[in-house]
């Protein structure tokens, strides 16, 4: 049996005219566990906290603690806490699903052949590209809560001087340099890491594979980690009223 590598996912069946994926079936399947496992935990609280309640207490506070770090403001961590956090957990279950043995051994028969029926969701760049859309346009929204609109469009098209207008290009150069930043790097180390750990398992099927599934762990958790750290830096970098603005608003 050859081994089979696809850039695409493979489609095992539509509902009506949208195709489902393997790789999105398993990102629904990891949302819905998620779901039920914080729900599960959450129901159980007790006012005198067991074990298991203390330390998912201490994971949330140091997990805050981080993100208002960043923030330097309480309230402002306080609202981007929910989605970041979100996001670092969906991230995290969804890589680690993928170390779980035996998913290889469930395939589904369609019209097209033999397919499988797990793959790993963040080896989809559908699923990362709509993960990095609501970051990003998070971000647009910030900043024009923020600025204000004209504000807002006054950072990309300044007309002050030439220099100015070239800035606000550049700007808007970095702004879709962001969706490729965050995008690229989380599908490209993920898919990387599935192609590396198939050819592995495939040329030598034992002991040598091991190296190259702890390296896949230790990846699985920093790319959950820095997606979300950057999404956590982009959001406060869009909130932040820069030094000029304040000068401005101050001589009205």
């Amino acid at each position: 049996m050859g081994l089979n590598i696809s850039l695409a996912p493979e489609v095992i069946f539509h509902i009506g005219s949208f195709p489902i994926t393997n790789a999105f079936f398993v990102s629904i399947f990891v949302t819905v566990i998620v779901l039920a496992v914080f729900l599960l935990i959450a129901n159980r609280f007790q006012t005198v906290p067991t074990r298991f309640q203390a330390l998912v207490e201490i994971l949330f506070e140091e997990a805050f603690d981080f993100v208002e770090s960043i923030i330097g403001n309480r309230e402002k961590a306080k609202r981007i806490f929910p989605l970041v956090f979100t996001m670092f957990i969906f991230i995290l279950f969804a890589n680690l699903l993928t170390y779980i043995p035996g998913q290889a051994a469930v395939t589904l028969k369609t019209e097209e052949g033999v397919m499988p029926l797990f793959r790993a969701a963040m080896a989809d760049y559908g699923v990362v590209f709509m993960m990095t859309m609501v970051s990003v346009i998070l971000m647009q929204i910030v900043a024009i809560a923020v600025h204000g609109p004209f504000g807002y469009l006054g950072k990309f098209f300044n007309f002050k001087g030439p220099l100015d207008f070239f800035l606000g290009l550049m700007d808007i150069v970095g702004e879709i340099a962001k969706i490729v930043s965050l995008s690229f790097r989380l599908f490209g180390n993920i898919f990387a890491g599935e192609v590396l750990g198939a050819v592995m398992l495939f040329l030598a099927p034992y002991f040598i594979p091991l190296p190259f599934m702890f390296l896949g762990l230790l990846t699985a958790f920093v790319q959950a980690f820095v997606f979300s750290v950057l999404t956590l830096v982009f959001i406060s970098m869009a909130s932040t009223i820069e030094e000029d603005e304040l000068v401005e608003e101050a001589s009205i």
